[in-house]
């Protein structure tokens, strides 16, 4: 029998960490943090993760774009209109969250510290993205989208306009694969956001060096799939359904164990001094 990716994913005994109404935290980078404390925990023979969680108001650049000629100056304007800032350490590009935006994070262990199959990675996020969304009827598509922000081989879209990029971010022992799903508002809002980061940023970067987006590229779930105002939280129920559906009759992994949130603070702040402009 060939097992489908979410299969597998239950065959790992996945633990569901919803955050996706916890915005205690301010910090753009505290849920990467988390992350990054997470996916040592598994690598060393600890239970695989999704983190679910929002943030309120960020604007979250790919290493790439911290590099920009004029990334300061993007970021500095940013700010002055009321987004936090930081750069991610994971792949990718700039992406913009808010609270229409959901973030899943699967947190994986590697087979072999050798294994560098991370098509595979992607392929688990897409299948349980594809098949949270089975019961809208969309058909969800992969591949890149001309002209949509964060660009890459693992877009996912629907009717040709993206509404989810996948990123990732691999250590010794395990992977994180980060997904952020435009599930609500407008997605031709957000792309045009992005844009206007590059249009400063990018003054004088060769144009292989950034992504050229355009509106007509992106649209939400609400928009693209009917699944209301309430997008984001649809979205995540139906995650946590597909997840429970596959971990049916699979043996008990027992509890996740969390870092405190001193230590989660104090790894963000050693990747805003790691990844800083």
């Amino acid at each position: 029998m060939k097992w489908s990716a979410i299969e597998q994913l239950g065959d790992r005994g996945l633990v569901l960490l919803d955050r996706m109404n916890d915005f205690s935290e301010e910090d753009p980078l505290y849920a990467f943090a988390l992350d990054e404390l997470l996916c040592r925990n598994t690598g060393r023979g600890g239970p695989a993760v999704c983190h679910m969680w929002r943030h309120p108001r960020a604007f979250i650049m790919g290493l790439r774009d911290s590099r920009l000629p004029r990334a300061g100056a993007a970021r500095d304007l940013l700010e002055t209109a009321g987004w936090d800032t930081a750069v991610r350490n994971s792949g990718g590009a700039a992406v913009p969250l808010d609270n229409g935006v959901v973030n899943l994070s699967l947190i994986l262990p590697k087979s072999d510290v050798l294994d560098f199959h991370f098509h595979d990675n992607f392929e688990q996020m897409y299948e349980l993205i594809r098949l949270a969304l089975q019961e809208s009827g969309r058909q969800v598509d992969k591949g890149e989208i001309s002209g949509a922000y964060c660009p890459g081989d693992f877009d996912l879209s629907i009717g040709g306009y993206k509404f989810c990029g996948i990123a990732q971010r691999r250590q010794v022992n395990a992977v994180i694969i980060q997904a952020f799903i435009v599930a609500e508002g407008s997605g031709a809002e957000r792309a045009r956001l992005v844009r206007s980061f590059y249009d400063i940023a990018a003054a004088g970067a060769d144009a292989a060096d950034f992504p050229v987006v355009t509106a007509d590229s992106t649209a939400s779930l609400e928009e693209l799939a009917g699944l209301g105002a309430d997008a984001s939280l649809a979205f995540a129920a139906a995650v946590k359904q597909v997840i429970k559906a596959a971990q049916e009759g699979q043996p008990s992994v027992g509890s996740l164990i969390l870092p405190t949130a001193e230590q989660v603070r104090e790894m963000a702040e050693t990747l805003h001094n790691r990844y800083a402009i």
